[in-house]
């Protein structure tokens, strides 16, 4: 069999419920509603890290972000009642990428959209990818999303060009020109991260939505305490309730739309069949700062926090004639395990001294059994941008426990009968919180993961 084509689509900020098929009430993504159709939806997949840079470091090298190194968005750098961990600004050149793996083996490998893991020369075309476009140091479109851009490894296009867009169109003319070697497309888009900004003809129909809906009646946001970090405690955290922002919603719709245009091209180019296509995010949706422009409920809080809301997503995986369509999977999984995943996908030899952290999803997507795996492990010592505190967590069957550093308080919660985490039972079950705690230590000396210190200079406001 010739080896399969790899298409990973990477959204940034995109929450657990900012699609249909996740149950979003709101936005429409009809083309992303027809993908899950085709291929295996999971309903309880995450990424390793709250915010972006970590949780794309350890898509690239199967490895969580302690292990990495990188552990906050670069350069993040927050301080309130502790001070952040040091971590890397950079993605070191001693980790060997899945395109690094996936170029070795023959593959030709594209990278198109946002990078955010460090300034040259730790950049794409010197990680494996033999073309670059739009991937640089920036986590975001610093001139916005219409042409001019500013951007670097992107030619600006013409005036009022939408980037989404044009990062379609260059994907497009990679997999147009490709011929018939072997290919791996890593297409992270800067979509749907702030600035909040879509082209005009999408906003007059969300907004007659919300009416229709009667959400313009009902409250939008929650005021919460302040910010618990320096540089933000003059402001207090502003919690959406609803998904019913017209800007969000057609970035949404128009991202899917995009990548409707890009699933019909492997279908025109007779490629759809050997193509294994990924949809993911990096981190929860934006909903307690910065605009908080989406809701991420049922889950609790979003970017930024150690709680579902933050680290919980869309993952969608077609495969024809692999995996059966419209199937769902609820074992836990995280972005690890993308690596191992696309090695074993292509007949290519594992390499746990690299990928040490993921396991392989093919007994799950091929319906032949599950993982061995206990557990899954986050760790983010730091300040999130949008309110949350520095800890890291576990998740063992059913349950999470997730340990802050500020004060060294544990929380625990059934995911199975609490997805909102709205029940401590710390307390009320002693013996597994006891049996998680100490396998969160174990994990996190066995990384060596940095902990936060505390701030000298820190005055309560």
């Amino acid at each position: 069999m010739n080896k399969p084509n790899f298409v990973f689509i990477l959204i940034d900020d995109m929450g657990w419920r900012d699609i249909g098929c996740y149950g979003s009430p709101f936005y429409e993504t009809p083309n992303l509603d027809k993908f899950a159709q085709e291929g295996m939806r999971f309903t309880d997949a995450y990424a390793s890290c709250p915010v972006c840079s970590p949780t794309r470091a350890s898509i690239l090298t199967g490895k969580y972000p302690a292990t990495v190194g990188i552990t906050n968005y670069i350069p993040g750098n927050e301080r309130g009642k502790l001070i952040g961990a040091p971590y890397l600004h950079y993605l070191p050149f001693e980790e060997k990428t899945i395109a690094d793996a996936l170029k070795d083996a023959g593959y030709r490998t594209y990278h198109v959209g946002k990078w955010h893991l460090g300034e040259e020369p730790h950049t794409p075309e010197n990680h494996g990818f033999d073309v670059n476009v739009a991937g640089s140091h920036w986590g975001h479109p610093r001139r916005g999303y219409f042409s001019p851009y500013e951007m670097p490894c992107l030619e600006d296009g013409s005036t009022g060009e939408y980037l989404t867009d044009r990062l379609t169109d260059e994907a497009i003319r990679l997999l147009e020109a490709n011929g018939d070697e072997p290919f791996f497309l890593y297409l992270p888009y800067y979509a749907v991260h702030t600035p909040i900004q879509v082209p005009e003809k999408y906003i007059p129909k969300y907004e007659q939505k919300a009416r229709m809906l009667g959400l313009d009646k009902q409250q939008e946001f929650e005021e919460g305490p302040a910010f618990p970090s320096e540089h933000k405690k003059h402001l207090r955290i502003k919690r959406r309730l609803l998904q019913s922002d017209p800007k969000y919603a057609g970035m949404v719709q128009n991202l899917d739309e995009n990548l409707g245009r890009l699933l019909q091209t492997l279908e025109g180019l007779g490629i759809c069949e050997n193509t294994v296509v990924f949809f993911t995010s990096d981190n929860g949706g934006l909903t307690t700062s910065e605009g908080s422009p989406t809701c991420n409920a049922p889950l609790s809080e979003g970017k930024g926090w150690m709680y579902e809301g933050g680290t919980r997503e869309p993952l969608l995986v077609r495969w024809p004639g692999v995996i059966t369509p419209d199937s769902t999977c609820t074992v836990p999984v995280t972005s690890t395990d993308f690596y191992p995943t696309m090695l074993e996908m292509a007949g290519l030899d594992l390499m746990p001294e690299q990928h040490c952290d993921g396991v392989s999803l093919m007994p799950l997507l091929t319906g032949a059994g599950t993982l061995e795996r206990e557990a899954i492990f986050w760790h983010y010592p730091h300040y999130g941008n949008q309110g949350g505190t520095p800890g890291c967590s576990v998740r063992c069957g059913d349950y999470k426990l997730i340990e802050f550093f500020e004060d060294n308080r544990l929380e625990l919660y059934n995911l199975r009968e609490d997805v909102s985490e709205g029940h401590n039972l710390a307390q009320d079950l002693p013996a597994i919180t006891e049996k998680l705690h100490a396998m969160l230590i174990e994990w996190r000396e066995s990384v060596a993961a940095r902990i936060p210190e505390r701030n000298p200079d820190y005055k309560p406001w």
